[in-house]
């Protein structure tokens, strides 16, 4: 067993006056922003903070400032009201003060895993910040959009278990599912969580040209503090996936590393073996965040802090990685608000976009800094933690950061849905793709997906037995029904709805058996589309 790297008398010392200081805290409430501490900094970064401790510190900063405006952007499963701090100079909390500020709109969110709680500590600590008066010219060109505690239900179950070697907080963190036992990460395309509902509604209403989403690692022995993932699907648009992927996160990487001495890499786990070793990065698919909003012409970054930094440590990375990506925000506002306007105002109509795709190696290895871990023990729970040791030991092997398309289809000029696929429309709307009622019988030149084969995953994933189908189109004549439902694709959200509704896409509304009802009986696939 490695040497401890503290003696656990030292630690329950360090904890026991971290809750003395706590309470004595708790007891004499802040009266100012200058006294105003989260949770996890009045214990000693032993705790992390509950949703009542966040909402307490967003309604004082929120009354203290004029900078800080607290809304609220839905309800969990539970029930809990999500808190949205609304930072910048806009005259109210509401989706039309903010878009008529016409200032780059950044959404951040934290917590969507309930016991990834750094990036909750470090964007309290940031709209606090602000209210003080730190950043001051970020709101010169930006309005921010902070919800700090997105999965509400799942940060308050709290066990000192959870979350198993990382390295704290020692008092306990949350769990990765929503109280429904879902994964909101992976539910950005069939919405069956309110927290994601919730965040959908967002981004219709305010419409944030940035998002981020603070994540905390659960994979690799690495040496990098923190490992990021933006837009990978090959059907984005390639300006958001080249901007992302390419200036932007050399512009952060190379802030902490010279103001820091860390090291962030695009996202990746180690796999195989020598000569085959490989640093592979997360699926293509839309269910995941940062995918998801660049099918929306929108500019997403998913970050992965280091789980066996200590829980003080992954707080201020986690402030540090925000920090350089706001100040590229500031310093590229107005060329950023180009890219997504350009990117809806592209029309895709008669272009073949990947329905699949698998990862693309590099074409030369590359050296992948690995790290090392001691083990230590938590004071209160006696679980092993691990805790990062300073070693970066490069390794050669074979890089898989992008994705290359194995599989396209054309985009039609529309789709036609019958009025019966009520679940596919609720869906549809709910994602904010615009759809308008066919007014009168028409027949129309139309093409139609035959399915030849289905293949159902063995186990369940999420409640659902994923469906693959295997088919070709044919051109038909049909008659399309009053009442039924026309998805024009020169909407700025073509690419998504393209994704939702083309029977072969790897994350699409069939995949989630949204349409199995439908196929009970018939090889036929319901939503047709135009020949053009």
């Amino acid at each position: 067993m490695p040497r401890m790297h503290t003696p656990i008398r030292s630690i329950a010392i360090t904890v026991a006056i971290a809750m003395l200081a706590a309470a004595t805290g708790r007891a004499q409430a802040p009266s100012s922003l200058e006294a105003l501490r989260t949770r996890a900094e009045r214990t000693g970064f032993v705790e992390t903070s509950r949703y009542d401790d966040v909402m307490h510190f967003l309604r004082v900063v929120d009354e203290a400032s004029p900078l800080v405006h607290l809304t609220s952007f839905g309800y969990t499963f539970e029930g809990r009201s999500l808190p949205l701090a609304i930072v910048g100079r806009v005259t109210a909390a509401t989706p039309e003060a903010v878009r008529a500020s016409g200032k780059l709109r950044v959404y951040i969110q934290a917590n969507v895993h309930g016991g990834e709680v750094e990036g909750k500590e470090a964007m309290q600590a940031l709209v606090r910040d602000i209210a003080r008066g730190q950043h001051a010219a970020w709101l010169d060109s930006m309005v921010l959009l902070i919800a700090p505690i997105y999965n509400a239900d799942g940060n308050d179950r709290i066990t000192l278990t959870n979350r198993g070697p990382q390295h704290g907080p020692i008092g306990g963190s949350g769990t990765r599912a929503n109280a429904q036992n879902l994964n909101i990460n992976r539910d950005y395309i069939k919405l069956e969580t309110p927290e994601a509902r919730s965040m959908v509604k967002l981004l219709n209403d305010f419409d944030p040209h940035v998002m981020l989403d603070l994540h905390t690692t659960n994979g690799s022995y690495h040496a990098y503090h923190l490992t990021y993932e933006t837009p990978n699907n090959p059907a984005v648009d390639a300006a958001i996936i080249e901007r992302m992927a390419g200036p932007w996160m050399k512009a952060v990487s190379d802030g902490v590393r010279a103001k820091n001495k860390w090291e962030f890499r695009a996202y990746g786990n180690v796999g195989g073996q020598a000569p085959e070793r490989r640093w592979t990065t997360v699926e293509d698919l839309p269910r995941y965040s940062h995918n998801y909003w660049g099918l929306r012409n929108r500019l997403g970054i998913l970050s992965e802090v280091y789980s066996y930094l200590p829980f003080d440590e992954r707080v201020t990375v986690n402030a540090r990685f925000v920090e350089e990506v706001l100040a590229y925000a500031h310093a590229n506002a107005a060329a950023l608000q180009r890219l997504t306007t350009e990117a809806d105002a592209r029309n895709v109509i008669g272009q073949r976009l990947s329905l699949r795709s698998q990862p693309a190696r590099s074409p030369e290895m590359v050296d992948i800094l690995m790290g090392g871990v001691e083990e230590e023990i938590n004071p209160y729970s006696g679980r092993v933690m691990l805790r990062r040791t300073d070693v970066r030991r490069p390794e050669r092997m074979w890089e898989y950061a992008r994705f290359e398309s194995t599989e396209q289809e054309r985009v039609p000029s529309a789709y036609y849905i019958p009025s019966s696929l009520t679940a596919v429309v609720t869906r549809l709307r709910t994602h904010g793709i615009r759809l308008e009622r066919v007014a009168a019988e028409q027949r129309l030149p139309l093409e139609q997906f035959t399915i030849e084969k289905s293949d159902f995953t063995a186990r369940e994933f999420e409640g659902h037995r994923e469906r693959t189908t295997t088919g070709r189109y044919a051109a038909v004549e049909e008659t399309i029904a009053a009442g039924a439902w026309r998805v024009d694709m020169t909407q700025p959200l073509a690419r998504l709805a393209f994704y939702l509704l083309e029977p072969r896409s790897n994350d699409a509304l069939l995949s989630w058996n949204v349409l199995d009802d439908a196929l009970k009986d018939s090889t036929a696939y319901p939503i047709l589309r135009t020949r053009n």
